[in-house]
């Protein structure tokens, strides 16, 4: 707790000081990884849409109250990651579901998403498309709360901070979600993302303030999918992962979450998604989502390899507690 706490003090601190936005000029060229965060200055607000303006990196970002979703003053509407196989992306607003990137090349390539039209990295490019159509689902291994028998989305935030850090080999989105509301329920959340070099998963780490029950990630439902499950041999982690015709090409996609399982409360199945529902807890939480698209570079293009795959991962997770 108190790491959260130093956490949340820096954040109010920073925001105090009215650094809502802190710029970036990182050269991505020579790296592996990346996390970028990319917003409009120099237009204005008109009601729930920024009109103008031109993009910008920064490496952190108080949102604006105005924002919501398609809101045009994100680009690509929240902060992306990637590694030189895969890239991801969050929906910084209500939805708070995460996106994928197939990615046809191992270079970086967040840069040029985006810039020539809102929707251009839903058509096909040289490096690849947004491949999952996460819709009113939960996407892959975001966090939402259920309760009631449906999911809560961050309808209610007080305010929401985001920022990237970088290294050659590493990169981290982090994000902390102050005042979020759900029912009767008021919480800050803080939420890390980290993907590192020559690795489709990222890790996935939450602290919440209060105990609360129903925080939750999973995998958005498609069509023509097969559910996968499999348990370490120590017992400590799982995984649930979905492989099948499933991505926006249409082509073959696998999505999995790894998690360890006395955080787990229960297994929900929705219309839309595949739940996994965490215990009440202020403590850490770490799990793991990945994803493998079949036009990857020597990519994956076989239920049977992408077993191989999460099962090579389970091992890892079974001897080292971590991949």
């Amino acid at each position: 707790m108190k790491y959260y706490n130093c956490l949340l003090f820096l954040s109010i601190y920073f925001t105090s000081c009215g650094q809502s936005q802190k710029t970036t000029s990182r050269n991505s060229s020579n790296n592996s990884t990346l996390a970028e965060i990319s917003v409009k200055e120099g237009g204005k607000w008109e009601g729930r849409k920024y009109i103008g303006g031109t993009f910008k990196n920064v490496e952190k970002l108080k949102l604006a109250k105005e924002h919501t979703d398609h809101s045009f003053d994100i680009r690509y509407e929240g902060p992306g990651w990637e590694s030189n196989k895969i890239g991801y992306r969050l929906y910084l607003d209500w939805r708070n579901a995460i996106d994928i990137f197939g990615k046809k090349t191992n270079k970086i390539i967040l840069p040029q998403v985006g810039q020539d039209g809102f929707d251009s990295y839903h058509q096909m490019s040289d490096w690849g498309q947004d491949i999952l159509k996460a819709g009113k689902g939960i996407g892959i291994g975001s966090i939402d709360r259920f309760y009631n028998k449906e999911r809560q989305h961050f309808y209610v935030v007080d305010s929401t901070i985001a920022s990237v850090q970088n290294s050659t080999n590493t990169s981290t989105v982090k994000i902390n979600y102050h005042g979020w509301k759900t029912a009767d329920d008021i919480i800050d959340l803080r939420s890390e993302l980290t993907i590192e070099k020559d690795q489709r998963h990222t890790k996935h780490s939450f602290q919440s303030s209060k105990k609360i029950n129903g925080i939750c990630t999973g995998i958005v439902k498609q069509k023509n999918t097969e559910i996968l499950k499999g348990i370490s041999k120590n017992k400590k982690w799982a995984y649930i992962a979905t492989y099948g015709q499933q991505s926006l090409i249409p082509d073959k996609l696998g999505m999995a979450i790894f998690y360890e399982m006395n955080t787990v409360e229960n297994e929900v199945e929705t219309e839309l998604d595949h739940l996994l529902v965490f215990k009440p807890s202020t403590n850490l939480v770490d799990f793991y989502f990945t994803a493998a698209w079949e036009q990857e570079v020597n990519g994956i293009n076989s239920k049977e390899d992408f077993k191989k795959y999460l099962d090579e991962k389970l091992t890892l997770l079974n001897t080292k507690n971590k991949i």
